[in-house]
């Protein structure tokens, strides 16, 4: 299996991202937190990073691509689990710069605790 990020798999859509936000849940794993809402498409992911923790377009860059990467080499876990029929919004929360283990390392727990959410 390829670990990719396709187009296809990219959360773009204004209406999707709105809808996600007003009707969504979330689970956090500070500083990270993961809104979802189940829709009848595929398995669809974004990313974001506040303006207001980060000033400098640079630095919310460098986070979102640590965040798709993350989630790239961890979108196993929920391809095992069929989670399949979900838009999700990965959106980092805190004010420093995290290195790529520890932004890791959360998305794996927030991976799990989504799946056992999930499976209640």
């Amino acid at each position: 299996m390829k670990l990719t990020y396709n187009k296809h798999e990219k959360l773009k859509s204004k209406k999707a991202i709105e809808q996600l936000f007003s009707e969504g849940k979330s689970i956090s794993a500070y500083p990270l937190r993961l809104v979802y809402l189940e829709n009848s498409k595929t398995l669809k992911v974004g990313v974001s990073v506040s303006k207001r923790n980060f000033k400098k377009a640079v630095h919310r860059i460098r986070v979102k691509r640590l965040l798709r990467e993350a989630y790239r080499l961890n979108k196993q876990q929920l391809i095992e689990k069929e989670i399949n029929t979900y838009s999700i919004m990965l959106l980092y929360m805190h004010k420093e710069m995290p290195n790529f283990e520890t932004l890791d390392a959360l998305t794996k727990k927030v991976f799990k605790k989504f799946i056992t959410q999930l499976e209640q």
